[in-house]
């Protein structure tokens, strides 16, 4: 019998660390998992958006959480590797003509490939990560970013020293806008309760408009980007960027009194740790144990196209310990972040944005 994988509430100070899954040659086949004899004739595929296996983000946690589904189901599982748009589309093929029962795809990229290849197959069960797909054999596996970032920009203004803290994307699209949304709103609430006037640089809501790399891997310029808004006075910054946010820490790390706030996985766990003196928090996307249940669903025979959408009460979303900077949060300012989750669960505190799922 397999175990539930029913998602908990993540507490505000803690959640488990994403595995770290293993590097696969790109664009061939990544290293098989799995290989036990309860579901021998079950197998599933991956394939990753171009910004490949280990991209501390969303293709990584994705694939550690059907890593877990293959030991954990003794399954067979396998990862496709996409190093470029170029390859997209050919390892949704290849995956597809693996003859596995399960498809994941991992991100907006891949939207089209995924739409095509369901309808090419409905026999074939798929699901992808951070955008919804519309077809009844495939089930989006999206997440309410906003209500974890409105914690991380609460936090972010309560803890900085200038009054001015920072955000940027890697592209002004809805996966990324909905993490700028909640955090200005964050900083907002924060004045409100505290008559603060701490400002937000990078993103102003409500004209939808901000600070953009144009990318999700050129590492260099995320560094000039959160240069330029610790320039401006910003000591908190939020990159939304995939890779590219492993430059706002080196810029972070060399400025001295600048913190960062990491996305999709705990950053303190997944990014190199010289960074670890500077990580505030991460807001989390809890893909691993999602895709674990949604295989798990599937083995049972209880696939639903229905999305997952990732919440604070389900707990497939939240905001990492602070770790190193836990000295840096008053204990009446963790105390103020326990009850705003707590207030978001019940419907106190409405987290909007036009980017929600």
């Amino acid at each position: 019998m397999r175990r539930s994988f029913a998602l908990r509430l993540v507490p505000v100070l803690g959640v488990a660390s994403l595995l770290l899954a293993a590097c696969a040659p790109a664009p061939e086949q990544g290293g098989a998992a799995g290989g036990g004899e309860e579901n021998a004739d079950y197998c599933a595929r991956m394939v990753t958006n171009s910004g490949g296996l280990e991209d501390r983000s969303f293709n990584q946690a994705s694939w550690a959480g059907l890593e877990q589904a293959a030991e954990e189901f003794g399954i067979e599982a396998d990862v496709l590797v996409s190093t470029s748009e170029t390859d997209l589309e050919p390892n949704v093929d290849q995956a597809v003509g693996s003859g596995c029962q399960f498809v994941l795809t991992v991100g907006f990229e891949l939207a089209d490939a995924t739409l095509a290849a369901a309808e090419a197959n409905p026999e074939i069960h798929f699901s992808i990560v951070d955008e919804v797909v519309d077809a009844e054999n495939v089930k989006p596996i999206v997440f309410d970013t906003a209500q974890a970032s409105y914690l991380a920009g609460y936090l972010a203004a309560g803890v900085s020293k200038t009054g001015v803290v920072g955000t940027f994307g890697g592209g002004n699209q809805p996966p990324v806008t909905l993490f700028m949304d909640g955090f200005v709103d964050g900083v907002a609430r924060y004045n409100e309760m505290h008559g603060a006037a701490v400002r937000v640089l990078g993103w102003d809501k409500a004209a939808q408009d901000g600070v953009f790399t144009g990318d999700f891997e050129n590492v260099n310029l995320g560094k000039t980007t959160a240069q330029g808004l610790i320039d401006q006075g910003a000591d908190v910054i939020l990159p939304v960027a995939g890779q590219v946010g492993e430059g706002a820490a080196a810029a972070a790390l060399e400025a001295g009194d600048v913190s960062l706030i990491w996305v999709d996985s705990d950053g303190y766990e997944t990014l190199p740790e010289e960074y670890r003196p500077i990580l505030l928090t991460s807001v989390i996307k809890n893909t691993t144990d999602a895709v674990v249940e949604i295989v798990g669903d599937d083995i049972d025979g209880t696939f639903s196209s229905d999305p997952f959408i990732g919440t604070l009460e389900n707990g497939g979303v939240g905001i990492a310990p602070f770790h190193d900077l836990e000295s840096l949060v008053p204990a009446e300012l963790a105390d103020e972040l326990t009850q705003l989750q707590e207030d978001i669960i019940s419907g106190a505190i409405t987290v909007e944005s036009p980017s929600a799922p």
